[in-house]
């Protein structure tokens, strides 16, 4: 049974929350403070400081929300970005197909790197049953990922390979647990999926 966990991310885009905000100081907060350092900045023709304050503000705000996966499903092919990808109409596979997931992941911690640089550092855990609840295989920390750049990302993405050649046809269920190692927390999710002889 061979495990690959390749997986790039990238950085989210947002609008201007809208000018009701500047008309609530007291509430505070990140994404009210980028909103309205947004449109200040848009005020005096400041495009590109105002999408960079939104982006900073999205950014401080994902690290207060709880570590979690909002999207996890299989996808037909390796992505090719953040929400690029190609959904399986069903969780059925022939046997000997590789299983690919596509997984989505908030609430990361990142910590200062080397220079001006930030880092996030999260593990993938691997557990697969029988439909039955009986553990199959059972692998801690077979991915290990390892983000740096020059500033927190809000778009965390990766996919996950798994090859199961050589199980039998029938019911299974694919439970991945998330590892933010910075933060010290985790979250699991699970994947159902049916493996059906060929031809």
């Amino acid at each position: 049974m061979s495990l690959k966990y390749p997986g790039p991310f990238r950085f989210v885009s947002a609008a201007a929350l809208g000018a009701w905000l500047i008309a609530s100081p007291a509430l505070g907060g990140p994404l009210l403070d980028a909103a309205i350092e947004a449109e200040r900045l848009a005020a005096r023709n400041d495009a590109a400081g105002a999408f960079e304050a939104m982006r900073s503000g999205l950014a401080a705000f994902s690290q207060t929300l709880p570590l979690s996966v909002p999207r996890a499903l299989f996808v037909s092919e390796v992505p090719n970005a953040y929400r690029a990808y190609a959904a399986k109409a069903e969780p059925v596979f022939l046997t000997g197909e590789k299983l690919i997931t596509y997984v989505e992941v908030t609430g990361l911690r990142w910590n200062p790197s080397a220079g001006e640089q930030r880092q996030s550092h999260f593990t993938v855990d691997l557990e697969l049953t029988d439909d039955k609840g009986k553990t199959l295989a059972l692998q801690k920390e077979f991915g290990n990922f390892t983000f740096t750049s020059h500033s927190d990302a809000v778009e965390v993405y990766t996919h996950l390979t798994l090859d199961v050649d050589g199980a039998k046809p029938g019911g299974y269920v694919l439970r991945y647990t998330i590892n933010d190692v910075i933060a010290e927390r985790s979250t699991p999710f699970e994947l159902p999926f049916t493996l059906k002889e060929k031809g």
